[in-house]
């Protein structure tokens, strides 16, 4: 018997530059996600079946549509989510697609699933978006609400082990991520991950409010004001601190 087309669930896609890699890319946004981030700016995309059911054909059929665009600006295919490594499959054939066009290819993940990534996958993944949501196990579960920070880890240092390049994104949000104990637990981690190319730190925001108040959900962080340039600084001299190159 033959098997039938790989399908996933595909929320939305993007074209951005210089947000989710390097050039002009294509992003793909794959629903569902096993984190509740007090952060997320994306609650439409926490569950499986707020995504379009979408073959690996469909999509690379989208791609192709902006293929020669994204070679001439140096780009690529971001698969970002929710978390794509919900649906291991369908990314590791998006990939081999995107890989037979000649795109460079781009992996935005949590890293809680990171075992979910065969090696056949992760073979044809060019760059690891990689957010790290703390530095110790008890921050980690209240960002995130639920699951293991040593998933995380596993998989940056797996990553390292397979010379994979990882860029690095921290979440900086007053009160929940900043104690300078628990950015120095994460810049130790980024330190010891040596395929690290970068560093980003993302200041918390609350552009995502109307898509909890659409949903009928309570923003755990809408009295939280994003963080000033002093706290911003400070955070990003703690990774420079680790010889990490900082944005």
């Amino acid at each position: 018997m033959t098997a039938g087309p790989c399908v996933g669930s595909v929320h939305s896609f993007d074209i951005s530059t210089g947000v989710d890699g390097p050039g002009t890319r294509f992003v793909a946004f794959l629903a569902g996600c096993p984190l509740r981030c007090q952060y997320c700016h994306s609650p439409d995309t926490w569950y499986r079946r707020s995504g379009e059911s979408t073959s690996v054909e469909d999509l690379l059929t989208e791609i192709r549509r902006y293929e020669r665009f994204i070679k001439v600006s140096g780009g690529g295919v971001t698969l970002s989510g929710g978390e794509p490594l919900q649906q291991p499959g369908f990314v590791r054939e998006v990939l081999a697609g995107c890989k037979q066009m000649g795109l460079h290819t781009a992996l935005d993940t949590s890293g809680f699933l990171g075992d979910r990534a065969d090696d056949v996958l992760l073979a044809d993944v060019d760059l690891v978006l990689l957010d790290i949501k703390s530095g110790d196990s008890a921050t980690y579960r209240k960002v995130t609400r639920t699951g293991s920070l040593a998933a995380t880890v596993r998989f940056a240092h797996r990553l390292a082990m397979l010379g994979k390049p990882v860029w690095v994104r921290f979440v900086l949000v007053p009160g929940l991520t900043d104690d300078p104990a628990n950015v120095d637990a994460v810049a130790d981690l980024v330190a010891g991950v040596d395929t690290v190319e970068r560093v980003e730190v993302l200041p918390f925001h609350r552009l995502g409010t109307a898509k909890y108040t659409a949903l009928g959900l309570d923003f755990p962080l809408a009295g939280v004001d994003p963080p000033g340039p002093e706290l911003l600084d400070r955070v990003r001299c703690q990774f420079r601190d680790r010889g990490l190159s900082v944005y």
